[in-house]
């Protein structure tokens, strides 16, 4: 859902400048500015919600900004500190997005792939298990963290096939982000070719389709009780 209100495309507008921006800064530099174009992107991102939605907001946006502003955290991680303590950071701030998410998503659980064409579960498995697989060895005394990570990453993606293809699209491309930096931080001699600008597409992308996903759900569910 493109938002229709003038305050909601401009706020979408100013995420894409400075998504654009960001990545650019990825492959081009000034990698100064990486930084600082990252931890303004969920306030935009939340900024569309809030100028595309109603009050009072229903459960299901009212926690995905609460997830927006874990995100956030989780991006501004490494300028509140260094070395492994701002991983631990990062991860522990997106482990609660994540469980936020899961949070919003657990009750249309009927409507996902835990309940209809289980079939299509397979894939997340697979990835999720060949992912840790390659990962365990190498995580030493982060290893549960890292496990409880990954499975809660994967249930989120599960459910979010429950949400919309907009949602679900974004739920497996959120998996596929996070997954990118655990290779890097866990699968020695792994060297991906422009990694921080996948990571970066891919998380931004996850993100928007999230949040476009369920702002076209709460107003399709607006409209259906508008209407006689």
């Amino acid at each position: 859902m493109i938002p229709h209100t003038p305050l909601a495309r401009a706020a979408l507008l100013v995420l894409v400048l400075l998504s654009l921006v960001h990545l650019g800064v990825q492959v081009l530099g000034p990698q100064a500015w990486s930084r600082p174009t990252q931890v303004l992107l969920m306030p935009a991102l939340a900024l569309v919600v809030l100028a595309a939605s109603r009050r009072p907001r229903g459960r299901l946006l009212g926690l995905a900004l609460v997830a927006l502003g874990f995100s956030w955290l989780g991006d501004s991680a490494p300028g509140l500190a260094s070395g492994d303590t701002a991983f631990l950071l990062m991860v522990g701030f997106f482990l609660v997005a994540q469980v936020v998410f899961v949070i919003a998503f657990w009750p249309h659980r009927a409507g996902s792939i835990l309940y209809r064409r289980r079939l299509l579960l397979v894939p997340y498995v697979v990835y999720v298990a060949a992912l840790v697989w390659v990962c365990a060895p190498h995580t030493g005394v982060l290893l549960v963290p890292v496990l409880l990570y990954g499975l809660l990453l994967g249930l989120m993606a599960v459910l979010a096939t429950g949400m919309g293809p907009w949602v679900a699209a974004g739920g497996a491309l959120f998996l596929v982000s996070d997954s990118l930096i655990a290779l890097n931080a866990f699968a020695p001699g792994l060297d991906l070719p422009q990694r921080d600008l996948l990571v970066m597409s891919t998380y931004i992308a996850a993100q928007v389709l999230i949040v476009l996903g369920l702002l076209r759900r709460e107003a399709a569910q607006e409209n259906q009780a508008a209407s006689p």
